[in-house]
C-alpha cells in the first residue's frame, strides 16, 4: 500500500504535460473501456491496461521511478496491431470509433516514448528520475 501512495506521489509531481498525458492515456486505455465492455475490443484494452499498470507498479515497489517501467506497456504492442485490424469493420463516426482511433493513437505514440525510455535504462541511465516527495 504504501508503494502505491508513493507512486502517486511521484506522478503527482511530474510536469503538468507529463501528468496531463497519461491522464490520457488512463482515460483510453481503463476509464472509457468501461463505456464499451460489452465488445471484444474494449475488453482486450481495459485488461492491457490494468495488466501494464500492474508491471509498472512492480518495478516502481522494486526500482522506483526508473525508466524500465515503460516495459509495462510490451502488451499495447499486439494490441494496437489488433485494433488497427478491426478499425475498417468499426463505424467510425461513432464514439466507439473515435474512441479506437485515440487509442491506436495515443498507445503507439506511448510505445515510442516507452521503446526510448528502456533503451535508455538498458544503455545505463538506471537511477530513478523522480523521487517521491517526502
Amino acid at each position: 500500500m504504501k508503494s502505491m501512495i508513493n507512486f502517486t506521489k511521484t506522478m503527482l509531481i511530474m510536469p503538468i504535460h507529463w501528468q496531463a498525458w497519461l491522464g490520457l492515456l488512463v482515460s483510453a486505455n481503463i476509464v472509457t473501456p468501461l463505456f464499451f465492455i460489452h465488445t471484444l475490443e474494449a475488453q482486450v484494452v481495459l485488461v492491457m491496461g490494468i495488466g501494464g499498470l500492474l508491471i509498472i507498479s512492480v518495478i516502481f515497489s522494486m526500482k522506483g521511478f526508473v525508466r524500465l517501467m515503460g516495459i509495462g506497456h510490451i502488451g499495447w504492442l499486439p494490441m494496437v496491431f489488433w485494433l488497427g485490424t478491426k478499425l475498417e469493420h468499426a463505424p467510425i463516426d461513432s464514439p466507439f470509433g473515435y474512441w479506437m482511433l485515440a487509442v491506436i493513437i495515443l498507445d503507439s505514440l506511448s510505445l515510442f516514448i516507452d521503446i526510448a525510455d528502456v533503451l535508455r535504462y538498458v544503455k545505463g541511465e538506471r537511477e530513478p528520475f523522480l523521487a517521491p516527495p517526502a
